[in-house]
């Protein structure tokens, strides 16, 4: 196989969708810095809704982690799914998104009564060599169809490094 056809990890986020400032808001963030021990991100709404949500108000929780460190916890996220993941989590680009009920279920982590019983997304992007010319600012260029990674791709990927079984 080409070097640049070599697909890795480029990041993974964890989001937590909350709906509004508050106690539960608190909790999120305190989780995610729990888990990963990284600067957590307020999220606001984009636009006004037509429910009367106002712009700009907070509704989530996000982290975005990279390296070993992202490997470690990706290996710990499937380890507590069973090693299974649906082949219907990934996407037409090759990335895949998994959701955690609770943070309980993840190896090592220990029940915390200040902040309940909390779920998480876990959104995982892939990448080849290359990428970084439609990610660039100045001069953003498309990628070639065949340097694009596929599910399939994908999923042989996520069998290989983590053993994980696609149902």
């Amino acid at each position: 196989m080409s070097k640049m056809k070599e697909i890795r990890l480029d990041k993974i986020t964890l989001n937590m969708g909350c709906g509004e400032a508050g106690p539960k808001l608190e909790s999120a963030k305190k989780l995610l810095l729990k888990l990963t021990g990284k600067t957590v991100i307020v999220t606001k709404t984009h636009k006004r809704t037509t429910f009367g949500g106002a712009k700009k108000r907070p509704i989530g929780a996000k982290v975005t982690i990279r390296g070993k460190q992202a490997m470690d916890f990706l290996a710990n996220v499937i380890k507590s799914m069973d090693g299974k993941i649906k082949s219907s989590c990934f996407d037409v680009s090759g990335n895949f998104s998994l959701g955690v009920k609770e943070y309980i279920h993840l190896p090592g982590v220990k029940y915390d009564p200040e902040i309940g019983i909390m779920g998480l997304d876990v959104c995982v992007r892939l990448t080849r060599p290359g990428y970084r010319v439609k990610d660039r600012m100045i001069r953003p260029a498309k990628l070639g169809r065949s340097h694009v990674i596929k599910p399939e791709e994908a999923m042989e990927w996520a069998k290989k490094e983590f053993k994980a079984e696609i149902v």
